[in-house]
């Protein structure tokens, strides 16, 4: 008799939809799950119950939580209310444990033979000689299909003009196949059952890091991550949450039980002033720097009150930006645009810079001819590759005019 918590198929064969849809359904019946967790729950059922499933799904739920053992159970006849009452008591951990022992006590199934076989005909009837009117004994018989079937070697006049004997010579005899020549054909190997199986590390319980032993764990966690956002992340991977998936507001209350949540936010405050003013301001690349999205970053900004430190410091590198007096120095900030915008000074940066660039050319339009030569004489006069300067005219639309001024220059009588 099959228990009903024994698996009817293997977790990688449920369809992906349906297990999509079992995880919508658990995470809105507040009790989310790892996908893995709702394959292993669906190989309970067979396939011809996934339209069960999926009937169940696309409503809302009755009750909560429900995870993904639940929804097995309520198709099998147990009331959603029931089912949220084991769900809270931990039923389904023990179902969960229940259902990967069954599977590694199952033997695994007989490997297939690696030696191909083959269907042999049925003996035909015996067959007469037309010529001598006896009949053909079944070797002869076999022998002479063997014959019809046989490949033919192709000889070519080369060959024939070393035999000395002309193309159309009497047959080669046929070559029987080699019955001892190895066979490598694919097959479908059995999926890894046991311990063979590769399956998730299995998560402990919350109530593991609110105890005394749990302060030590949080705290080495803390020294290894740069923020709340990758703590969580390493976290969540170990732990569940007292309602699920690990969430930031259970960790946060832990570590202000155990009293370490000042230790964390001084070491984030620590990183996220460092890495302004490493990025010298830079809001996204301080995101990148620290593994964070900007919406993240803002957030944590937000939750350790540093918006007016963070933005002080950004206005003090938005002015040393515009005050920057060395020419070099100014034409290789007009290539970083992504910097620029980011400071939010690409137009004030990008105007004044225009300004003294036609200041500076029209101080070097007697010594020039076309615009290279105006680029060289204004890069030498300041200390400026001409690379940078010629690049600056384009980007900043000033080649035309210059051109125009230099033609001028040239058909004017007092030149």
């Amino acid at each position: 008799m099959i228990s009903p918590w024994q698996r009817r198929r293997q977790p990688d064969d449920v369809p992906t939809p349906v297990a999509v849809a079992v995880s919508d359904f658990c995470r809105r019946a507040k009790a989310p799950a790892p996908a893995q967790q709702v394959r292993e729950a669906l190989a309970l059922l067979t396939e011809e119950e996934d339209f069960r499933v999926r009937a169940l799904t696309d409503g809302e739920p009755e009750t909560s939580p429900l995870g993904p053992f639940a929804v097995v159970d309520i198709l099998r006849g147990v009331t959603p209310s029931l089912a949220a009452q084991r769900q809270e008591c931990g039923y389904y951990d023990v179902v969960q444990e229940l259902a990967q022992v069954r599977e590694e006590k199952t033997p695994p199934p007989a490997p297939a033979p690696t030696t191909p076989v083959f269907a042999t005909p049925s003996p035909a009837p015996e067959e007469t000689d037309p010529k001598t009117g006896r009949r053909k004994s079944a070797k002869a018989e076999a022998a002479a299909v063997q014959e019809r079937i046989a490949p033919k070697k192709r000889t070519t006049d080369a060959d024939d003009a070393d035999a000395g004997t002309p193309a159309a010579a009497a047959p080669q005899a046929p070559q029987a196949p080699d019955e001892e020549a190895p066979r490598f054909l694919k097959r479908e190997l059995p999926r890894p059952r046991g311990r063979f199986t590769r399956v998730e590390a299995q998560r402990l319980s919350f109530f593991e890091l609110t105890r005394a032993e749990g302060k030590e764990t949080l705290e080495a966690a803390i020294e290894a991550t740069e923020h709340r956002y990758s703590l969580l992340r390493t976290l969540e991977h170990r732990y569940n949450g007292p309602r699920g998936e690990l969430t930031q507001v259970d960790m946060e209350n832990v570590l202000r039980q155990h009293g370490i949540m000042e230790t964390l936010e001084a070491r984030e405050r620590h990183n996220i002033q460092t890495a302004y003013a490493s990025q010298r301001g830079a809001t996204g690349r301080v995101a990148w720097a620290l593994g964070l999205s900007p919406s993240e970053l803002q957030r944590l900004v937000h939750a350790l009150k540093l918006e007016e430190e963070v933005e002080a410091l950004r206005e003090r590198f938005r002015n040393e930006v515009l005050a920057t007096g060395h020419l070099t120095h100014r034409l290789d900030l007009l290539g970083r645009d992504k910097y620029l915008v980011d400071l939010g000074i690409q137009k004030r940066f990008a105007d004044a810079l225009r300004k003294e660039l036609e200041r500076l050319a029209k101080d070097a339009l007697p010594d020039a001819t076309d615009l290279h030569s105006l680029a060289n004489v204004v890069g030498r006069k300041h200390g400026a590759p001409a690379e940078l300067v010629t690049r600056a005219f384009e980007r900043l639309n000033l080649t035309e005019s210059l051109r125009k001024q230099l033609s001028a220059q040239a058909q004017s009588p007092s030149h």
